[in-house]
């Protein structure tokens, strides 16, 4: 399905009424959207810059349109997204795994996070993909011409090794033997120094 029928529900719906009237100044900015094909559970996101609040306005389309409003990352004013685009998010699955089989990538997707924004003046689905055999594939497909422009893979370890030792392990209480332990490392410490 394009991103059309998407912005056509949104339009329809009572809450995204009421916000326009509210935010005149509104422009649509991304399109977000989460296929498991695991669970089956998708999420259909559409994403509105609100220039006079320097937020993004996220609606959630499922049985119901529901409204977040966001803070943005930085002061950047997003680009503008024309609704029309040319890959179909059913095909993006496809593309995906078609480069894989290129770069010799065996494992199957099981879930894909896609974006598409402008970047650059240019329409692009920003895709993260976790694969089987806990991998993590990123890649950016060029709306126009549904050609694969980044594609790299890394494992989720890696991404738990980059983790702050702090966060990535919760600190064990300290008993008197192990305060004594590093107070010993100190004065051993403290004596090199010295010398």
């Amino acid at each position: 399905m394009k991103l059309q029928p998407y912005i056509e529900k949104l339009s329809a719906s009572a809450e995204f009424k009421k916000f326009q009237k509210r935010y005149k100044d509104s422009f649509l900015v991304a399109g977000f959207f989460v296929l498991d094909f695991e669970s089956e559970q998708n999420i259909y996101q559409i994403d509105y810059y609100v220039t006079s609040e320097k937020k993004v306005a996220a609606f959630t389309l499922g049985n119901t349109v529901t409204l977040q409003i966001l803070e943005t990352l930085n002061e950047k004013v997003p680009e503008k997204l024309d609704v029309k685009n040319n890959v179909d998010l059913d095909a993006i699955k496809g593309i995906l795994e078609e480069e894989m089989k290129n770069r010799n990538i065996t494992e199957e997707i099981r879930k894909i996070i896609a974006v598409i924004q402008n970047i650059k003046g240019k329409k692009v689905w920003v895709l993260n993909c976790i694969l089987s055999g806990m991998e993590i594939l990123k890649a950016h497909v060029d709306d126009e011409s549904e050609t694969v422009l980044m594609m790299e893979r890394a494992s989720v370890l890696d991404y738990i090794k980059k983790l702050p030792t702090v966060i990535a392990m919760p600190e064990k209480q300290q008993t008197k033997d192990d305060i004594d332990e590093q107070l010993k490392q100190l004065d051993k410490v403290k004596e090199v120094l010295q010398k």
